[in-house]
């Protein structure tokens, strides 16, 4: 038999509140940034032509990759397989004519004259770049953030710490993962809100991990409707 006091024990150890964070896109460009410092330190240490030429590419392909989850959803793993084999595809072919430049010589001659150079310079320059803005995101996001409480939904807004309620009972939510590459890059998605008492529905992008929000939050509330109706039960 289950006792007051084990279930007042028990709620102490659950979630008092759930953070929702919605992000720009740009948060997407990490890789990119990781890229960049990676090539800062190894055209430092190891400035010969060679090395930075590849480093160089290398870098590119990162940037070319990031540029396109940022310009293109998608929704499927089909979609996903399509663009890792169209790089493959063009990854084989670019070192197929770099080794055989006399199998299409036309097309040999254009691929080895790509050379593509960036020094140590432009690589610490483009990361301190992506480190500052980072550090703007995450100021900003301290200023624009969701809370989702047993009882209550706050949006907290505003350098004067703004804050607008809405009622949690009842309230529904949806997860929408509509783009592979970034649920894969930091577990994102969009977060849908229904709050009971408002007729529009806030939308959240890019919310990190989601499946774990999700479940937190949708434990956070059943938790509640549980204790709502053991509560309704003892007045009968």
């Amino acid at each position: 038999m289950t006792t007051s006091s084990d279930i007042n024990s028990g709620s102490k150890h659950e979630t008092k509140s759930i953070l929702l964070v919605s992000y720009p896109k740009i948060v997407f460009l990490y890789p990119a940034f990781l890229m960049a410092i990676f090539a800062s330190l190894w055209t430092y240490f190891k400035p010969d032509a060679h090395s930075s030429e590849v480093i160089t590419l290398l870098f590119l392909i990162t940037l070319a990759f990031n540029f396109i989850v940022l310009a293109f959803d998608f929704p499927r793993t089909t979609s996903l397989t399509l663009v890792f084999f169209l790089f493959a595809v063009g990854v084989s072919l670019w070192m197929l004519f770099s080794f055989y430049p006399d199998l299409l010589p036309v097309v040999g001659k254009v691929v080895n004259g790509l050379r593509p150079f960036a020094n140590a310079t432009f690589y610490i320059l483009f990361s301190i770049l992506m480190f500052l803005i980072y550090i703007g995101v995450w100021i900003s996001r301290k200023f624009d953030y969701w809370e989702v409480r047993p009882n209550e939904l706050l949006h907290h807004f505003g350098f004067m710490s703004d804050l607008e309620r809405f009622s949690a009972p009842r309230l529904r939510i949806d997860k929408e993962i509509n783009d592979v590459f970034e649920y894969l890059l930091l577990g994102s998605g969009r977060l849908v809100l229904h709050p009971s008492s408002e007729r529009r529905a806030i939308v959240l992008e890019n919310v990190f991990f989601i499946n774990r929000k999700e479940k937190a939050i949708t434990k956070m509330l059943g938790a509640l409707q549980v204790q709502v109706r053991h509560e309704t039960e003892e007045k009968y």
